[in-house]
């Protein structure tokens, strides 16, 4: 789960890391007034969206009056922001943050991440603040900086150290306030069962002091019902509206940009359908696991929310019967399309328990666009086929 960018200094505002000041509005007029209440004499306008590149994208400006204020605010609000973490079509602003201006003398990259490799944390920082930390890694890779933390020990001295010497700091106070911003940073990650925190640009200001001037938090799914405050920042509007349906009746679902619907039970068995589809030429239009079950409903709800995707041009059903019986799922299967209008190639393999029956049931229902797969890769030879039309 993600949140937007003023909820993420919230949590800051908390443990002590420092941010400018700013207020979350969701008008013009009230975007002047929390202007007015900052003070100025400069502010930034931010538009509020769950990605990052706000600011390449037009939604990130400075305003030096209460005018211009006004301006950006009634420009930025209500766009459709594109940037380089959106799709095309963009997502819509909703959400402003007025923030105060600040001293910058210059701008660094912290992150703190979940290194799967390592299984543990990972601190990343870079001299190249303000920019995408991907282009640093492809081009100037030397320039980043990469610390590992045992959580079994946390964040110690000697991390501090490295990260101040990597970044090229001198200055004995600039030095003990960058340690001081990284030891409450991983605190927050550790207590509030992050599994990314990134600040780009952190900016060092005239007097030494480090300041957040963004912030990215995104959150372990798992762990939200420990964490209730987390949860309750949840914005279902910049969520994929497929996905959040799906989700409701306990299907996992993920918008892909193929042209092959896939419904399987089982997460790997779900990655594995769409790395054959990929083999045999084709492209999945997503990941649907329905889970152990796949009732007619559950199958039918999938069937429904795969439709909505104007690109799926046939769907492959791979499902393995172990739990529930390969018969009972081609029921499900036959009755979900008598609750849903499935008006592509529906290709269906099924494996386990009493799967020669359910081949059976599947060849004797006269459904006209239903397909049989013999195996799983006949079955992706099939889908592949007839979503070209073969």
């Amino acid at each position: 789960m993600n949140i937007h960018e003023y909820q993420a200094k919230q949590i800051f505002a908390q443990y002590g890391v420092p941010t400018p000041k700013g207020i979350m509005v969701e008008s013009v007029r009230d975007a002047v007034k929390a202007a007015e209440e900052l003070g100025g004499p400069v502010w930034v306008v931010k538009a509020q969206i769950h990605a990052g590149g706000r600011g390449l994208g037009g939604g990130v400006k400075l305003a030096r009056s209460l005018e211009e204020v006004e301006k950006l605010a009634n420009e930025i609000l209500g766009m459709t922001l594109v940037t380089h973490q959106t799709t095309a079509e963009g997502k819509l602003v909703q959400k402003l943050y007025i923030e105060d201006g600040a001293d910058i003398k210059s701008e660094f990259y912290l992150s703190v991440v979940l290194d799967r490799k390592l299984e543990m944390p990972l601190i990343m920082a870079s001299t190249e603040g303000g920019m995408n930390i991907e282009d640093v890694a492809e081009h100037t890779p030397e320039k980043i900086i990469t610390i590992p933390v045992d959580p079994s020990i946390g964040f110690q001295g000697f991390h501090g150290r490295q990260l101040a010497f990597g970044l090229g700091l001198t200055d004995p106070v600039e030095q003990k306030n960058i340690i001081s911003f990284a030891q409450k940073l991983f605190k927050v990650y550790m207590d509030k069962d992050a599994e990314m925190i990134e600040i780009n640009p952190l900016v060092k200001t005239g007097t030494g002091e480090f300041i957040a001037l963004d912030g990215k938090m995104g959150f372990d799914n798992s762990a939200l019902g420990r964490q209730p405050d987390i949860a309750a920042m949840r914005d279902l509007t910049e969520e994929n509206a497929d996905e959040v349906e799906a989700a409701r009746y306990g299907l996992s679902y993920v918008a892909l940009d193929g042209e092959i619907g896939c419904m399987v039970n089982g997460a790997g068995l779900a990655m594995g359908t769409m790395d054959t589809i990929n083999h045999m030429g084709g492209t999945p239009a997503n990941f649907l696991d329905v889970g152990g079950s796949a009732s007619a409903e559950t199958v039918a709800k999938g069937f429904e929310i795969i439709l909505k995707n104007p690109k799926v041009k046939a769907i492959f059903v791979n499902i393995f019967g172990g739990i529930v019986r390969c018969d009972r799922i081609a029921n499900g299967i036959i009755e979900a399309t008598k609750l849903t209008d499935v008006n592509v190639p529906v290709i269906v393999r099924l494996d386990g328990t009493n799967a020669l029956e359910a081949a059976e049931i599947l060849k004797n229902a006269n459904i006209a666009n239903l397909i049989v797969g013999n195996d799983l890769g006949d079955g992706a030879a099939k889908a592949v086929a007839a979503a070209k039309g073969n």
